[in-house]
């Protein structure tokens, strides 16, 4: 699947137009040609994936100390297909064009980037760093692994989530089942393995974060 994923690549990105992105993570100001391409099946055929995804942005500007976590999350666009994948992909600013503070979000379908939600509530993550600008590769390889079905544990996948910050960048990986060590372990050896990634990398369950914040410990390393 990661093949079709790639090859199409080059056909979406000679399609692309030089659009403005209003607000970061959006797409917008699309022409009715564009927007009927991403919301409608195009006569070419396209190669379907073998789950949904949803983009989602967590924007800087309305963020608030206040506010609820999570309650500024929202949905940019789902897509079915290589082509429409691409299509959105390059039509969003990379990371490195974010505003600090942003958080961008690529999740299956019907699973929202949070820890309540019921398919990750038992679950946690793995993180990689960056310095500041430089994980637009290594976003892009982490979403093909994903949609292209690259991990032997694919259903242990929720999604993954770029964090921008003033110094750095901070890539996870969203995983349902935290306590499925043998799972885990093998999803986070797959992706250094994928991205090229040399660092130690760790494994946080959702549960240890919520109670104890940033002193939650890694359960596994690889």
């Amino acid at each position: 699947m990661v093949d079709e994923v790639e090859k199409a690549a080059s056909l979406e990105e000679s399609k692309t137009n030089t659009r403005e992105v209003e607000e970061e993570g959006e797409i917008v100001g699309e022409s009715d040609d564009t927007m009927s391409s991403l919301g409608n099946p195009s006569k070419a055929m396209k190669h379907p994936l073998e789950h949904s995804w949803t983009f989602w942005f967590d924007n800087p500007s309305v963020k608030s100390k206040q506010a609820a976590w999570g309650s500024s999350i929202r949905p940019i666009y789902t897509f079915s297909t290589v082509e429409d994948f691409w299509s959105v992909y390059n039509n969003i600013h990379h990371p490195s064009k974010l505003a600090v503070g942003a958080d961008f979000h690529c999740f299956k379908n019907k699973i929202e980037p949070k820890w309540e939600d019921p398919v990750c509530a038992n679950g946690g993550k793995w993180t990689m760093s960056f310095s500041k600008g430089k994980s637009d590769t290594c976003w892009l390889y982490t979403l093909l692994a994903m949609i292209g079905e690259q991990f032997d544990c694919g259903d242990e996948i929720c999604g993954a989530v770029i964090n921008v910050r003033a110094r750095q960048e901070k890539i996870a990986l969203w995983t349902r089942n935290a306590a499925n060590e043998t799972a885990q372990v093998s999803i986070g050896k797959q992706w250094k393995e994928y991205l090229d990634y040399h660092d130690s990398i760790g494994f946080i369950f959702h549960d240890d974060a919520k109670k104890l914040d940033r002193g939650a410990k890694n359960r596994y390393s690889v």
